[in-house]
């Protein structure tokens, strides 16, 4: 589809604003629904795809099985809201040896798995919106010892909500995006539940991490200056002493006061 379009910067395929959002995809429902709705949390349009089973209510993208995205752009962005459901989505690449090669993540699986054409893993989303950014040239290097040469498709299963997918061809910070792909959440009271914008990195260390600590990807976190912002301390308890966990609560606290614009957590 974009195979012979000139790509730079950012290449948008889904946004839930636009009169047609999923113009160019595909989607199956069975005992769910797939549909725009309002978002309580943004004011705002999302598409919302919901299913009593992930694996028969989905979409994907291009809507024709015959044809293929062609993005050679490496980074693969999705602005999502937990919906405290099973979840799970898969990216079908290229690579430099002419093998597809496809990455499901998943919120219901506990490790990674790396098989000739297929590499499953876990993933862990915040409660609210969360923005996956999935480094697609870093994974197929590290999993297959090969190199990404382009995105084929796209698949998004139950149980989400989507405000936009797109590729990049790098990691922007916040302040670097144009307003259209930012997430824009209104000013919240003191009691809402809502805090601010989820940034989640997806990197191979990470993955692999999940298997040796139990946990599943390593989110960065970065939040707006709100009252509601939250921060969570990452101990690894077999590693430090006393000095360092005095040093952590420290730092802990004093993050706190200044609200800082960026934690890890797990």
């Amino acid at each position: 589809m974009f195979k012979n379009t000139f790509q730079s910067g950012f290449l948008s395929i889904l946004y839930s604003i636009g009169s047609k959002p999923l113009q160019i995809w595909d989607k199956k429902v069975r005992n769910g629904h797939i549909k725009r709705v309002t978002d309580n949390d943004i004011h705002s349009y999302v598409l919302e795809i919901e299913g009593a089973n992930v694996s028969t209510t989905y979409i994907t993208c291009p809507a024709d099985p015959k044809k293929t995205l062609g993005i050679k752009l490496p980074f693969l962005v999705m602005i999502i809201k937990n919906l405290k459901k099973y979840f799970t989505f898969e990216v079908q690449v290229l690579d430099d040896k002419n093998v597809r090669r496809r990455f499901r993540a998943s919120n219901y699986q506990s490790t990674t798995r790396v098989k000739p054409f297929i590499c499953t893993m876990p993933m862990r989303l915040d409660d609210g919106w969360n923005q996956i950014q999935f480094n697609l040239s870093d994974f197929t290097r590290r999993a297959y010892g090969t190199n990404y040469s382009e995105t084929l498709r796209v698949q998004i299963h139950a149980n989400c909500c989507i405000r936009r997918v797109y590729f990049s061809d790098r990691l922007y910070a916040e302040d670097e995006l144009p307003a259209e792909f930012k997430l824009y959440l209104p000013v919240q009271n003191p009691k809402s539940k809502v805090s601010s914008h989820l940034r989640a990195r997806c990197t191979w260390d990470n993955v692999m991490g999940s298997v040796r600590h139990l946990t599943s990807f390593c989110f960065y976190l970065f939040c707006s200056s709100n009252d509601s912002c939250r921060s969570r301390a990452v101990v690894k308890f077999s590693q430090i002493n006393f000095n360092v966990v005095l040093l952590s609560l420290l730092v802990f606290i004093s993050t706190r006061l200044v609200r800082s614009d960026s934690f890890y957590c797990t």
